[in-house]
């Protein structure tokens, strides 16, 4: 019919709607029902409502009831088709869901709420196939189910799982929407979960696969009136950035529509602000600041993807991996037909080549048997030549040599047949075998296909990991670098304090070995004298007798230092170490 696939996801709700107002399961709903349904549809869908086309469309068809194929033409010419403005989806889905949740949903038995169920309803009309009626197979109930336990902070127990889908390939390998909604809402998968963080983990798988919403959160938004900064709710979808008061979405402040030349690029920190970033639209640019790096560098990230979206004319993330889940089932769905087309055509040849040897068998037998007739004959005949030719025993005998040489011959003849007859059956018992090996063979492709899907899958997690490992090694790399220079400068620093300080020892050290220097003469010096001194006492003592030398009175306490009695006086060493502390308190200052 042409319908594009907006309308498919519109005709799923209705096909629910549709099939709740059957209530005898036969497959039809009176007219009446239908003006109903189509009065409500075009109301929601803001699409002037005809009730006379209802009529008219099906005036031909006076049986009574119509069926959902003969609905489905007068739904797209006369409701779908006249679709010209936008209208609440939602609202649409909400209508869809009253009718068909009153006569399929049992609240009673379910631990979630009739939103959250209602949410689950519209995720499995995203996953299910085009197909009805409407089903979700084994591979997107997984998908549905790993999201939900990541969007609760739970860890994934594959093993539970693979028991389930066991029990579930032996009944029917699928489900319906109410049996997904019992699935869920029963918490087999939930496990240690309240129901606050399932009704949580709901909500956001239903945000991001039916609303497209890709990320969420409260940053601060510079005005361009006041310039002053507000803290808003922004939500991004893959062509949008709303942003509202607060994240119950109750007051709308405003939209950013991005487009492919759209850009949004970081900024250096002013007015008191850090952490921001710029998106330039086609209407005005935004100034955006965080309150980290990391949820800086995740917001510039996820808008450049969905600029690079927009630009590559791809659609948002979990739309592509639902088409390429599709394809890859699409392609399987035909590998398996190729193969089993080949097994009916091996069949056949393997029945025709029966066939030829039930016939070649069927010539051996009949070879066999004219070949026992011929040797009855023979013998018949040998008795009637023995009777009537007893007298002439030389030609009896010659006779007899050319039959035995004959029944020899045949007899080789019937060995060959025989074992042609043995290599025939053993060539079939070889093809029977080889048939078997060729049925394994496929079951172990089959196999391999199925484990190399999903280590694929597991390589595109894990090398998302190692890109994130990858982002991180590198913003630490950058720090380390900055505090390797700061200690660089550090080292450097006190390099040159040091230098200095070896200059100044060394200085002091060269004045210590002049004053050691001069200490030595000195004391040569008052050797010297101390002897002539002693000399010329000694001299008066002999010739004057009773005459004393008077010597000089002890000035004072004589200076000690680590090489004995000092070389200079208090007040030179008082100047010298005035000076001393005067150059290190400069180099200091310099320094």
């Amino acid at each position: 019919l042409g319908i594009n696939k907006k309308s498919h996801e519109l005709l799923k709700s209705i096909w629910h709607a549709f099939t709740a107002l059957d209530v005898d399961q036969s497959g039809k709903v009176s007219k009446s029902q239908l003006k109903v349904l189509s009065h409500n549809l075009c109301t929601v869908m803001r699409i002037p409502h005809d009730p006379v086309a209802l009529e008219e469309h099906f005036k031909d068809d006076d049986e009574g009831p119509v069926s959902n194929q003969g609905y489905m033409p007068y739904l797209n010419r006369f409701i779908l088709d006249k679709v010209t403005v936008d209208f609440d989806r939602q609202e649409f889905h909400k209508m869809c869901w009253t009718l068909c949740s009153r006569k399929n949903l049992n609240q009673s038995k379910l631990m979630i709420s009739s939103d959250d169920a209602f949410k689950v309803w519209c995720i499995f009309n995203f996953l299910s196939d085009d197909q009805y009626p409407l089903v979700i197979i084994t591979e997107e109930i997984e998908y549905f189910l790993r999201k939900l336990t990541e969007a609760m902070g739970g860890s994934w127990v594959e093993e539970r799982f693979e028991d389930y889908k066991m029990l579930l390939n032996a009944r029917q390998q699928s489900l319906s929407a109410w049996e997904l909604i019992s699935l869920v809402g029963s918490g087999h998968f939930s496990k240690g979960m309240d129901k606050q963080t399932l009704s949580m983990g709901i909500n956001e798988v239903y945000l991001e696969l039916i609303l497209d919403v890709l990320k969420q959160g409260y940053m601060m938004k510079k005005g361009h009136k006041r310039k002053n900064w507000n803290e808003r709710w922004f939500v991004l979808k893959p062509n949008s950035m709303s942003y509202y008061v607060s994240e119950d979405l109750a007051e709308w402040k405003g939209d950013i529509l991005l487009d492919e030349y759209s850009a949004v690029a970081p900024l250096q920190d002013k007015d008191g602000k850090k952490c921001l970033f710029l998106i330039k639209s086609a209407q005005k640019s935004f100034e955006i600041s965080v309150s980290d790096k990391k949820k800086k560098q995740e917001w510039i990230q996820a808008i450049q993807t969905c600029l690079n979206r927009l630009r590559d004319g791809r659609p948002a993330p979990h739309r592509e991996a639902q088409q390429k889940r599709r394809e890859i089932r699409l392609r399987r769905q035909e590998e398996q037909e190729e193969l089993e087309l080949r097994m009916r055509e091996l069949q056949v040849a393997n029945e025709a080549k029966q066939l030829e040897l039930e016939k070649m068998r069927r010539a051996l037998e009949e070879a066999a048997a004219n070949a026992a007739e011929e040797e009855q004959r023979r013998l018949q005949t040998q008795t009637e030549l023995q009777d009537r030719y007893r007298t002439d025993l030389e030609k009896e005998i010659l006779v007899r040599q050319q039959i035995e040489e004959q029944v020899a011959q045949k007899s080789t003849e019937l060995e060959q047949y025989l074992v042609r007859v043995r290599e025939l059956e053993d060539m079939y018992q070889r093809l029977e075998e080889a048939l078997e090996d060729e049925r394994r063979a496929r079951q172990d492709e089959e196999a391999v296909r199925r484990l190399q899907t999903r280590l694929l899958e597991e390589e595109a997690t894990k090398r998302a990991e190692l890109e994130q490992l990858h982002l991180h090694q590198q913003r630490t790399i950058s720090e380390t670098e900055a505090e390797k220079q700061e200690l660089q400068k550090e080292r450097v620093a006190k390099e040159n304090a040091l230098q200095a300080a070896m200059e100044q020892l060394e200085h002091l050290e060269k004045e210590r070995q002049g004053a050691l220097e001069q200490y030595q003469t000195v004391v040569k010096k008052l050797e010297t004298a101390t002897n002539n001194t002693k000399s010329w006492k000694h001299k008066v003592a002999e010739h004057e007798g009773l005459l004393r030398l008077i010597e000089p009175g002890s000035k004072g306490p004589v200076l000690i230092t680590n090489w004995g009695p000092a070389a200079f006086s208090d007040a030179e060493l008082s100047h010298r170490e005035k000076q001393w502390q005067k150059e290190k308190s400069e180099k200091s200052q310099a320094q």
